[in-house]
């Protein structure tokens, strides 16, 4: 499955690299609301809910939705500006419509094209679906949904409030620190682009994101969740945002009306580089068979030759010979030639990340 962002005929010059003080910020909540998404920022995440104010802690609390799981469209902003207050304020310019429709995806945990044919604003039959579906949700989604179809200008009030509030109580220094690299990041995907091309620059991001060239279309590819398809040519470009505090996510944002967003993780030191959720299939695949997961405990206590291996295990030269091919391009076996034999032995360390591998992956 992928979400699949068209770009024929789009000219490069509207491809644009940039960091996002509301998209960071809206990563920053998630981490908050999902630490168990982010084991890389645990320690951050502690500290920050600890120096929180109850009272504001209290507020986030009760619009966790907006950002727990699926994000609101309006978090991720398609022009990103410098400052927090210049993008909130290009939120306000919103008519009620898109940002109703925007917090109603997540709060009812629809589709992000729940309300194409009729607005829960005007429609009672959508305004009542809208309703029952946030009830379904839970108490504090349901109040949010009855207030927000009530009342678009007070809610939007509110929830604009609740972010300048986070401005000073955590995100304006997390901010200052991590804008830095950020800023390098997006000059660093934009000068691959120049030099070496669109394809250079996407793969660059994440090994889920790919560009694919067939059939005279031009399109980017995102291993997503949804099966969903969007036209760049037609909302001015692609945007995308680099994010420190949003590993291992990549968050698009596509729906009818808005310009296609990419938020991706910034490469960090000391990380190890993200792996596609295909490769993670193999491995697993891999490591299922039980013959394969017999030699991988035997070689993972230290190098053994083919022949080695088919005598412990009765087994023929050749079938174990096959076994070790499979975990061969899994990238699960480490070589080594001494004379005229080759040693295999599993590779521990790339062994060792196949479960944080597998949760990356899958929350990607």
């Amino acid at each position: 499955m992928s979400v699949t962002i068209d770009i024929t005929g789009l000219s490069e010059e509207r491809l644009l690299f940039s960091p996002s003080p509301l998209a960071e910020l809206n990563a920053m909540l998630h981490v908050l609301s999902e630490p168990a998404h982010h084991p890389a920022l645990h320690g951050w995440a502690a500290s920050t809910t600890a120096a929180i104010p109850p009272e504001l802690a209290e507020r986030l609390l009760e619009a966790d939705f907006l950002w727990r799981s699926s994000r609101a469209d309006f978090l991720v902003p398609g022009l990103p500006g410098t400052t927090l207050a210049e993008e909130l304020d290009a939120v306000d310019r919103l008519d009620d419509e898109r940002y109703v429709a925007s917090a109603l995806i997540t709060t009812c945990g629809a589709s992000r094209f729940p309300y194409r044919l009729a607005s829960p604003l005007t429609d009672p039959v959508a305004n009542e679906r809208a309703r029952d579906l946030a009830l379904a949700r839970g108490p504090r989604q349901a109040a949010f949904a009855e207030r927000l179809l009530a009342d678009p200008p007070a809610v939007r009030a509110l929830v604009r409030k609740l972010l300048e509030d986070c401005r000073s109580a955590f995100f304006g220094d997390a901010w200052e620190r991590v804008l830095p690299d950020l800023a390098a990041d997006a000059r660093h995907k934009a000068d691959l682009l120049a030099r070496r091309g669109l394809a250079e620059a996407v793969a660059a991001m994440s090994p889920s994101v790919s560009l694919d060239e067939r059939d005279g279309r031009r399109r980017i590819v995102i291993d997503k969740l949804q099966d969903s398809t969007a036209n760049a040519a037609d909302r001015g470009g692609v945007t995308f945002i680099p994010t420190v505090f949003g590993r291992p996510h990549l968050l698009a944002v596509y729906a009818q009306g808005w310009r296609p967003v990419l938020q991706y993780p910034v490469a960090e030191a000391g990380l190890p580089e993200p792996v596609s959720l295909a490769l993670v299939q193999q491995r697993l695949e891999a490591l299922a068979h039980p013959v394969r997961l017999r030699l991988a405990r035997t070689i993972a206590r230290g190098p053994h030759t083919t022949g080695e291996l088919a005598t412990a295990w009765q087994l023929s030269a050749p079938e174990v010979s096959r076994h070790l091919a499979v975990l061969r391009r899994a990238g699960l076996l480490v070589t080594e030639r001494r004379g005229r034999y080759m040693l295999y032995q599993l590779d521990l360390a790339g062994s060792a990340r196949l479960g944080s591998d597998f949760l990356e992956a899958v929350l990607r």
